[in-house]
């Protein structure tokens, strides 16, 4: 079966594709020439079914989006739904980070929590999407730590661990993290 990942982000694509139910083959929008949905969703849940029927209409396939993000408790749930461009609408990874860094230098409370939510739809037009929620607590570090991972992964630090999530092998923070939580969800959904 072909679903198309209504994603450019290969970080994304690997760590979904990693963790997909055997006989599917995912297809990331880029590569089908779509471009990116406006997210314009006020919700993680919104913003992921406005990406999944925006691929799946452009692409005649079915569509898995993924919406996630980090939300720090001092900031209210800052940057949420803004995270990848959290410092602006080109932000890279490390000018998310250094502004998170910088909003947080004076602050003693550190817990923060990674969000994800999965929508998968069989068409544009389903009425019944496959939604599915993960969350991965954590607290944030005063510097970044590890070279793996992508986002706030080097300032997202598991306290039973001891470790970022960028200190993480690829297959260890795929048993962990918001999104294997949310795509374990999602297969069971998938294959009921």
């Amino acid at each position: 079966m072909r679903i198309v990942l209504a994603s450019n982000n290969r970080h994304k694509l690997r760590e979904i594709r990693a963790m997909m139910p055997a006989g599917i083959e995912l297809i990331n929008q880029e590569t089908l020439g779509i471009d990116p949905a406006e997210e314009t969703g006020l919700t993680f849940v919104e913003n992921a079914l406005l990406k999944a029927r925006h691929a799946s209409r452009q692409s005649g396939l079915p569509a898995i989006a993924d919406d996630s993000g980090l939300e720090v408790e001092a900031l209210e749930g800052r940057p949420g739904i803004y995270s990848s461009r959290y410092a602006g609408p080109d932000a890279t990874d490390g000018d998310n980070n250094r502004k998170l860094l910088t909003e947080m230098d004076l602050i003693d409370c550190r817990s923060a929590r990674y969000q994800c939510v999965i929508v998968y739809l069989g068409h544009a037009l389903d009425p019944a999407p496959i939604i599915a929620h993960g969350a991965w607590a954590g607290e944030i570090v005063r510097e970044p730590q590890g070279q793996s991972g992508f986002g706030y992964d080097p300032l997202f630090l598991i306290p039973d661990i001891g470790k970022t999530a960028a200190q993480l092998t690829s297959d260890r923070k795929n048993q962990l993290s918001h999104r294997a939580k949310a795509l374990n969800r999602f297969v069971v959904q998938f294959n009921a």
